[in-house]
């Protein structure tokens, strides 16, 4: 681009030079045409050391019942859990998180200091103009003048103005690289914002899932309260009637208190989660808890396990992308270091005009024009630029060893999800049973209870029983949901990385 520029620039020059009042020098002519010359150059470019990567061919925990997902799904993936009170939450986060807000900011100020840094390629173009008045006196040495007075010189006015222009030619692609990095930042900005979002939509869903869970296992708490009080008034009853000794009444009664203190712990985990829902969505915690106080049931649905090799995460992941753009920003800056060991030239132009009015005389003006260049290149720095040079090489080294670190904690982070994931579907299979058995055995206690064949104790006992687990399942459940949502997560679902080319 900008060499383009320069062959526009020389052969303007060239024709001006044909004017009567505008002759270029000998000198110029052979720094034009040695700008000539140079028109084609290259920048001193550095290899991008990002290819080393080989992603293995597949999961080692994926399960096989993966489904193949499409962008589409794998951007919404949490519509997948059909629950209309989950989605209004992440659309409303979607508009209001501060976050975000913060990234898409910082994507706004990188773009634009990308614009600065992409101006130093094109010649800057200043207009000037200045104007005065000035008078003089000036006294003769030797001569007597009235009243000690020296004598007055004419008023001149004076007016001038122009335009100056000036351009470092980029010779050796310093100018070039440093825009690359800027865009390369711009980009890796853009990356950061994506990261922030998948971040969020999976932690807002965790933390909606988990109120879910919470209000399911109060629910069943406050039950299992119900059923120790219904005992514990049981056994005084039975006690009054010389059945039961002090020494059982005790005993239920610390079982009653220890499980009535559980309850604040439940209540008090769950205003938790609002609060920390509030803060997601940009509000105040006082404005979403009559929203979400009723004990809704976590979502009957859940979306498929995805299937998705380990070589789209390079694509997929915002985190991966970013670390690939920090890498490719260093690798534009070692290059742009190295340049700085080679010539600099810079050309300058100016042109206007001049007036001049002494006292009464007529005003005299005429036009001026200048073109000028100049050359430098480093001789003595003390090892500066050499110093420089190490330095933005050893960055470019730290950028891609933090890359394929990176890259091998997203497969950690992938194969932890789906590790994670089959626990917790084995671990709700196994409460499923128990849950099955706890029933039925409910049943045949109530059953002899009520042909009189078992106490009313018993009845109770196998209720709470029952209770107990399907407290542990309503736990197993709401970690298969939320397992589900970190497996997401970690292959970077939340957003489009064809929107993003597009």
């Amino acid at each position: 681009m900008q060499c383009n520029l320069l062959i526009i620039f020389v052969s303007f020059v060239i024709f001006v030079d044909k004017l009567p009042f505008f002759k270029i020098s000998r000198q110029h002519r052979l720094i034009l045409a040695l700008l000539l010359e140079l028109s084609a150059c290259t920048p001193t470019r550095v290899d991008n050391p990002i290819s080393r990567i080989e992603p293995p061919k597949g999961w080692h925990h994926a399960p096989p019942d993966a489904a193949n997902v499409n962008p589409a799904n794998l951007k919404a993936w949490w519509q997948g859990f059909r629950d209309p009170k989950l989605d209004a939450l992440i659309d409303q986060a979607l508009a209001n998180n501060h976050d975000l807000r913060i990234a898409v900011a910082r994507v706004r100020e990188a773009k634009a200091m990308t614009t600065v840094v992409e101006s130093a390629l094109y010649p800057s173009i200043d207009l000037t103009a200045s104007g005065g008045r000035e008078k003089k006196i000036d006294r003769v040495i030797g001569i007597p003048t009235p009243q000690g007075l020296g004598l007055f010189t004419p008023t001149a006015d004076m007016i001038t103005g122009g335009l100056a222009a000036r351009w470092e030619i980029d010779l050796f692609g310093a100018r070039h690289l440093e825009a690359e990095a800027a865009t390369a930042q711009a980009e890796g900005a853009e990356q950061a914002l994506h990261a922030v979002q998948v971040g969020l939509l999976a932690q807002l869903a965790t933390n909606y899932l988990e109120l879910r869970g919470v209000q399911q296992r109060t629910g069943i708490l406050r039950e299992n309260i119900n059923i120790q009080r219904e005992r514990l008034r049981a056994l005084q009853t039975f006690n009054h009637a010389g059945l039961v000794n002090q020494a059982d009444i005790a005993g239920q009664e610390t079982l009653l208190r220890t499980t009535e203190g559980s309850l604040p712990v439940l209540t008090s985990a769950a205003s938790n989660l609002i609060h920390r829902l509030a803060v997601l969505l940009g509000e105040p915690p006082e404005n979403l808890e009559s929203r979400l106080a009723d004990a809704d049931p976590l979502p009957a649905n859940s979306p498929n396990i995805p299937g998705f090799l380990p070589s789209g995460l390079l694509e997929q992941r915002p985190d991966l992308r970013l670390a690939r753009t920090e890498v490719s920003a260093m690798a534009a800056g070692l290059g742009a270091a190295r340049a700085d060991l080679f010539p600099k030239l810079v050309l300058s132009a100016s042109g206007g005009f001049g007036a001049l009015a002494v006292g009464g005389f007529p005003s005299l003006a005429e036009s001026v024009y200048a073109l000028g260049s100049g050359l430098t290149a480093p001789i003595f720095n003390a090892g500066r630029i050499q110093a420089h040079i190490t330095a933005a090489d050893a960055r470019l080294d730290q950028v891609a060893a933090n890359y394929e670190k990176a890259f091998l904690l997203a497969l950690e982070d992938v194969e932890n999800a789906f590790v994670a994931h089959a626990a917790s579907l084995e671990r709700r299979d196994r409460m499923a049973e128990a849950e099955t058995a706890a029933e039925q055995a409910y049943r045949l206690a109530n059953a002899l209870y009520q042909r009189g064949a078992n106490d009313y104790l018993s009845a109770l006992d196998a209720q709470r029983s029952k209770l107990v687990v399907a407290d542990e399942r309503a736990k197993a459940e709401t970690a298969v949901r939320v397992a589900l949502v970190s497996i997401y997560r970690a292959l970077g679902g939340g957003w489009s990385a064809e929107e993003a080319h597009q």
